[in-house]
């Protein structure tokens, strides 16, 4: 039985080097990138309580997450492993911890690997790790990759 493996990617350092993991170690297996568009992009508040959303924003980071799929294309054909590798790629909008998880649940994922952290500084001690809460509720391993 083949081994599905599903990298999170988002773009950052620490992605990539999770998905290099991942042609590195799964060839010859089935191998998903999922980016997670976060639904709050494209939210803009006034700070007054109303605010508006702009569409274009999401469809934009919707975009920028088929182009990371595209680049993560590109670098498995680079490493050679296309011809015997399955690469799949998707682009969900949710929470993203959420959303990965629910993507483990809903395609038979063996194996998560995930980048140590995509935000830095400020925003990532204020917003948590999503490699953190992926790590505590996920029902199949989980490889966090520096």
């Amino acid at each position: 039985m083949a081994t599905h493996v599903l990298v999170a990617l988002d773009g950052s350092q620490q992605s990539w080097a999770a998905f290099d993991h991942a042609v590195s170690n799964y060839d010859g297996e089935t191998i998903t990138t999922l980016h997670v568009v976060d639904p709050m992009e494209g939210v803009y508040s006034d700070y007054g309580g109303g605010g508006y959303y702009d569409a274009q924003v999401h469809d934009q980071a919707v975009e920028r997450g088929e182009a990371l799929g595209e680049q993560a294309r590109t670098r498995a054909d680079d490493a050679g492993i296309l011809e015997t590798t399955t690469l799949e790629t998707a682009v969900e909008t949710g929470p993203p911890a959420r959303t990965i998880l629910k993507y483990v649940d809903e395609n038979d994922v063996d194996h998560v690997i995930m980048g140590s952290h995509g935000r830095s500084g400020v925003a990532r001690v204020l917003l948590g790790s999503v490699a953190e809460t992926v790590t505590r509720r996920s029902p199949v391993p989980v490889t966090i990759v520096r």
